[in-house]
């Protein structure tokens, strides 16, 4: 009744296949980030590091934190623990946070929709907090799950104290984990209808109307850039994840502790012009593709559906040649119900002479309960009357 489902497919790309290794900028002798503590520069869809400046030194991410704090309500949002129309409301603690707010008051609600145009675009803690109380009942809590996510992606340089990166001893995280929680992030499409969004409104048409203006300029200023996060404070300096999509090629370049935002955001942008002058993006699969289906024991379905957990693209240099790739979909053979919907069930890798070129998780696309015991009996019953 188990088993392992595995697919090899060999596939032709008419397309320049040239992995860039890490840092590809430096053995080109080209600096992009000269005033700033960090930097990284990675392709979204395979992670390839394209530039990088001390990437795994620890800082403080000030506000970029929220990163995590957007990952996690968006990941309740798919799993449909949480909707974008359910309304949140603020508690005394919540309303009290200092910093970037959007001045939530005791007692007051907004949709998880409002909370996360606050977050995204004004940079709230006090939305922040109010999320990470509805999720996990306290915001010590959400920061064990913060930090437990960040194991789960192998983050080995982050620790967090809160969820919104206001300053704290042992609060700290790096450039390259920063843009791993950023890929992370943008599995999720809709999260850059907010974080892409320059100017918006929150309580319209009320006396109480709050103007929202993106703390992220290159959101107006540099074409193709849809978010993710800026980040300031005393010690952090000024920070930014930034993202920018061109054609099929999506770019993640995160700066820390950059003098100014005016150097901020010319170092960001000179990463940009780089990835998008040298390289290419051809995809292989969108999110959500399906890939097979996987046995599933003592639930109330047989199988699940497996599909692709995030899209899957090959990365070339613009000058490379035609080559072939090789793609692998293997199906755990061991699956016990319950499962939940976004649980991840298999492994898809794409290789090149034998060597994984990407890899990533496949995932349930529906939740499988247990049986009820009447399933169980019927399907018993029925094997039985089979083999006589």
């Amino acid at each position: 009744m188990k088993r392992i489902l595995s697919l090899f497919l060999t596939v032709l790309v008419a397309m320049g296949f040239s992995i860039p290794h890490t840092k590809a900028a430096e053995e080109k002798g080209v600096e992009l980030a000269a005033n700033a503590k960090s930097a990284i520069l990675i392709e979204r869809d395979t992670g390839t590091v394209l530039y990088d400046k001390n990437a795994d030194v620890r800082l403080s991410p000030a506000s970029m934190t929220k990163i995590m704090t957007m990952l996690l309500i968006m990941e309740a949002i798919d799993k449909g623990e949480l909707s974008m129309k359910e309304k949140i409301r603020t508690s005394e603690y919540a309303a009290s946070m200092g910093g970037s707010q959007i001045f939530l008051e005791p007692g007051e609600e907004m949709t998880t929709e409002q909370m996360l145009k606050g977050i995204s675009i004004g940079s709230a803690n006090d939305a922040s907090v109010a999320m990470a109380e509805r999720l996990e009942g306290s915001e010590e809590e959400f920061v064990r799950k913060m930090n437990k996510k960040a194991k789960d992606l192998g983050l080995k340089n982050t620790k967090f104290q809160n969820a919104t990166g206001l300053p704290v001893k042992d609060h700290y995280s790096s450039a390259h984990d920063m843009s791993i929680m950023a890929k992370e992030l943008l599995k999720y499409d809709t999260i850059t209808r907010f974080t892409g969004t320059y100017e918006d409104y929150l309580r319209e048409n009320t006396e109480k109307k709050f103007w929202l203006v993106n703390t992220n300029r290159l959101v107006k200023f540099y074409p193709g850039v849809d978010g993710l996060k800026t980040g300031f404070t005393n010690e952090a300096k000024y920070c930014l994840t930034a993202t920018a999509k061109k054609g099929n090629m999506r770019v993640i370049a995160v700066v820390f502790g950059a003098v100014s935002p005016k150097e901020r955001n010319a170092q960001v942008t000179k990463m940009l012009d780089y990835a998008f002058s040298q390289y290419i993006t051809y995809p292989i699969y969108k999110r959500g593709e399906v890939l097979g289906e996987a046995k599933v024991s003592k639930g109330n379905k047989k199988s699940v559906v497996g599909v692709t957990s995030e899209p899957i693209s090959v990365l070339t240099a613009k000058n490379g040649t035609a080559k072939d790739f090789t793609k692998k979909i293997t199906l755990d053979k061991d699956l016990d119900a319950p499962i939940k919907k976004g649980d991840e069930i298999g492994t898809l890798e794409l290789k090149k002479n034998g060597k994984v070129y990407v890899e990533s998780p496949i995932v349930a696309k529906e939740t499988v309960e247990n049986a009820s015991w009447w399933q169980l009996y019927k399907r018993a019953f029925g094997m039985f009357t089979q083999a006589k």
